[in-house]
């Protein structure tokens, strides 16, 4: 475990990482990648919340991959070794820049190293400026940067599906209703749920749907393109509609929000209703490619170590 570094509140920047890694290796032991992420936590003095918060992505902490790229930088530098499969340990160059008690070991820092430069600057400019100073954004990992990028085109995608609803027609839109109901997997037939939306008009209730394709129970809608918050009232409506056809499940949707009191309104009844957004309309009709299309798509792999191992 490290001890007497110091300490360093939340979740540090991959560069932060560096040095206080490079630390925990001095004993010249070999660490898991487990090993040194449970004493790094302990070093910043992590929360739990900071410990798990995830990457927009869903597939990685935000600490862990920090951790892996602090590891890859150090190894690029030369200044750690994997001397075998998930493990590292510290080289005497690492050892060697230890003994000048660097205040901090940064990107810029790991410049002087041949190797490294030859695996940060490959593919860039050659006439980049290198003395410009760091910027948030210079901070992050390149995963990061990647999912961030990823997350800003899909806010920008999300306010024009709003934007282009709401100039729509009501038809249009229990149309999009629909076409989004069926691609998550519910309403039976398309003409089935092309029938049963805005049929009703029964106190609240836009349409009734089938709840799987053999139509075992149903599920009412009521959907509203709205500008305002939606409040408690529309809510309980819509739930004195439910009770009247004595149905369970129902899902109201709109393309503008729900105020605090109509959500904290729904978590206490006995009916199964589930509210959605305008924010999770749009997220729900890209997830399901609903009125949008792919333009270019990557692909994000690693290497597969289990592929390197010779029986």
């Amino acid at each position: 475990m490290i001890s007497n570094l110091g300490v360093i509140m939340a979740i540090p920047t991959f560069e932060e990482i560096m040095l206080p890694l490079l630390k925990l290796l001095s004993d010249q032991n070999i660490y898991s990648i487990s090993e040194i992420r449970e004493s790094l936590e302990l070093y910043f003095k992590l929360t739990d919340e900071e410990k798990n918060r995830i990457l927009p992505s869903g597939t990685q902490t935000y600490f862990s991959n920090r951790v892996n790229w602090a590891k890859t930088y150090l190894l690029k530098a030369s200044l750690i070794e994997s001397p075998q499969r998930g493990s590292i340990k510290i080289s005497q160059l690492g050892l060697d820049i230890l003994k000048e008690n660097p205040k901090e070991i940064n990107s810029k820092y790991l410049e002087r190293f041949p190797s490294f430069n030859e695996f940060i600057h490959r593919g860039k400019a050659k006439n980049k400026d290198v003395n410009k100073s760091p910027s948030l954004e210079d901070q992050k990992t390149p995963r990061e940067i990647m999912e961030s990028v990823y997350e800003n085109l899909r806010f920008d995608l999300m306010g024009d599906l709003l934007s282009n609803i709401k100039n729509c027609s009501p038809k249009f839109f229990e149309n999009l209703v629909v076409d989004l109901i069926l691609k998550i997997g519910y309403g039976g037939s398309r003409l089935d749920a092309g029938k049963a939306i805005g049929r009703t008009g029964d106190g609240g209730i836009d349409g009734i749907i089938k709840e799987d394709k053999l139509g075992l129970d149903a599920i009412y809608i009521q959907a509203k393109r709205w500008e305002g918050t939606v409040g408690r009232p529309e809510i309980q409506k819509f739930i004195g509609a439910l009770l009247g056809q004595k149905a369970k499940k129902g899902i109201f949707i709109t393309t503008s929000r729900f105020s605090p009191d109509a959500k904290e309104y729904v978590k206490g009844i006995d009916s199964r209703v589930i509210l959605i957004d305008g924010e999770e309309l749009a997220n729900l009709m890209i997830d399901y490619d609903i009125g949008v299309s792919k333009i270019v798509e990557y692909e994000l792999k690693k290497i597969d170590l289990d592929y390197f191992i010779e029986e």
